[in-house]
Protein backbone atom coordinates (compact mmCIF):
# COMPACT_ATOMS: atom_id res chain seq x y z
CA UNK A 1 0.00 0.00 0.00
CA UNK A 2 1.43 4.04 -0.69
CA UNK A 3 0.85 4.91 2.93
CA UNK A 4 3.22 2.65 4.28
CA UNK A 5 5.68 4.70 2.38
CA UNK A 6 5.04 7.87 4.33
CA UNK A 7 7.32 9.09 6.89
CA UNK A 8 6.00 11.15 9.98
CA UNK A 9 8.97 10.84 12.49
CA UNK A 10 11.25 13.69 11.01
CA UNK A 11 11.93 17.02 12.37
CA UNK A 12 9.51 19.80 11.18
CA UNK A 13 10.11 22.23 8.28
CA UNK A 14 11.12 25.69 9.66
CA UNK A 15 8.39 28.62 9.60
CA UNK A 16 8.11 31.17 6.94
CA UNK A 17 10.77 33.68 6.57
CA UNK A 18 8.96 36.62 5.14
CA UNK A 19 5.36 37.50 3.80
CA UNK A 20 5.45 36.80 -0.19
CA UNK A 21 3.95 40.97 -1.56
CA UNK A 22 1.93 40.16 -4.54
CA UNK A 23 0.10 43.39 -6.32
CA UNK A 24 -3.67 44.04 -6.03
CA UNK A 25 -6.13 43.12 -8.56
CA UNK A 26 -6.47 45.48 -11.43
CA UNK A 27 -8.45 46.59 -15.08
CA UNK A 28 -5.43 48.21 -16.31
CA UNK A 29 -3.76 45.10 -18.22
CA UNK A 30 -7.00 44.29 -19.89
CA UNK A 31 -7.61 47.95 -21.32
CA UNK A 32 -4.15 48.25 -21.87
CA UNK A 33 -4.46 44.74 -24.37
CA UNK A 34 -8.05 46.15 -25.46
CA UNK A 35 -6.70 49.40 -26.74
CA UNK A 36 -3.59 47.59 -28.22
CA UNK A 37 -5.99 45.07 -30.02
CA UNK A 38 -8.03 48.21 -31.70
CA UNK A 39 -4.53 49.92 -32.61
CA UNK A 40 -3.41 46.77 -34.77
CA UNK A 41 -7.11 45.92 -35.69
CA UNK A 42 -7.30 49.84 -37.03
CA UNK A 43 -3.65 49.33 -39.27
CA UNK A 44 -6.24 47.09 -41.35
CA UNK A 45 -9.89 48.72 -41.21
CA UNK A 46 -9.34 52.80 -40.41
CA UNK A 47 -7.05 55.08 -39.07
CA UNK A 48 -9.22 56.81 -36.69
CA UNK A 49 -9.53 53.63 -35.03
CA UNK A 50 -5.78 52.82 -34.68
CA UNK A 51 -5.20 56.43 -33.23
CA UNK A 52 -8.21 55.28 -30.32
CA UNK A 53 -6.71 52.21 -29.38
CA UNK A 54 -3.29 54.18 -29.46
CA UNK A 55 -4.67 56.90 -26.74
CA UNK A 56 -6.52 54.23 -25.18
CA UNK A 57 -3.22 52.15 -24.39
CA UNK A 58 -1.02 55.43 -23.87
CA UNK A 59 -3.41 56.21 -20.81
CA UNK A 60 -3.51 52.72 -19.24
CA UNK A 61 -0.40 51.89 -19.15
CA UNK A 62 0.25 55.72 -17.54
CA UNK A 63 -2.32 54.55 -14.81
CA UNK A 64 -0.81 51.37 -14.50
CA UNK A 65 2.46 52.51 -13.77
CA UNK A 66 1.28 55.57 -11.90
CA UNK A 67 -0.20 52.46 -9.58
CA UNK A 68 2.45 50.20 -9.52
CA UNK A 69 4.92 53.37 -8.29
CA UNK A 70 2.31 54.04 -5.54
CA UNK A 71 1.84 50.32 -4.47
CA UNK A 72 5.73 50.25 -4.19
CA UNK A 73 6.28 52.85 -2.21
CA UNK A 74 3.91 51.71 0.63
CA UNK A 75 6.13 48.53 0.83
CA UNK A 76 8.45 48.36 3.69
CA UNK A 77 11.74 49.49 3.45
CA UNK A 78 13.85 46.60 3.39
CA UNK A 79 11.57 45.48 -0.04
CA UNK A 80 13.17 48.15 -2.28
Amino acid sequence: MADEHIHTGGPEAPAAGEAIHLPGPSYLPVTTAFGMTLAVCGVVLALPMTAIGLIIAAVSVWRWIGETRTEMGELPLEHH
